[in-house]
């Protein structure tokens, strides 16, 4: 599977490159990458996810999610995933916020409130 013009067109939020392996992109990695960036395209404005969700939803655990993200999660709305206590991560911590507020996203003591806006990210029917 050739790499998705979405991962390759994609500024990282971290200015990271993208997933390799001996110089090269992998095509299991673009898979799970790409899972990742569907799962978080469904969180619709005003709402969150955690990467944990995510990564139930995907197979993966919360740390490749945020590194999925981190590389090439520049062209979907990556500011929308969250740590497990509404927390989010420290290089990207006031762009994040910036932008959940920008929706409308509740913040306390500069966490999200997940009872409030916490989106359930499942499977998609059929």
């Amino acid at each position: 599977m050739p790499p998705t013009a979405r991962t390759l067109a994609a500024e990282p939020c971290n200015g990271a490159g993208g997933p390799v392996q001996d110089g090269r992109v992998t095509d299991a990695a673009l898979d799970v990458d790409e899972a990742v960036f569907d799962a978080v395209e469904r969180i619709p404005p005003g709402r969150v996810s955690t990467y944990g969700a995510i990564g139930r939803l995907v197979g993966i655990g919360p740390r490749r999610v945020a590194r999925a993200l981190s590389q090439g999660g520049g062209a979907v709305p990556w500011f929308r995933v969250v740590r497990a206590d509404g927390s989010v991560a420290e290089p990207v911590r006031v762009r994040q916020l910036e932008l959940l507020a920008g929706e409308g996203v509740p913040i306390r003591n500069g966490r999200v409130d997940l009872a409030t806006v916490g989106f359930p990210v499942s499977r998609p029917p059929g």
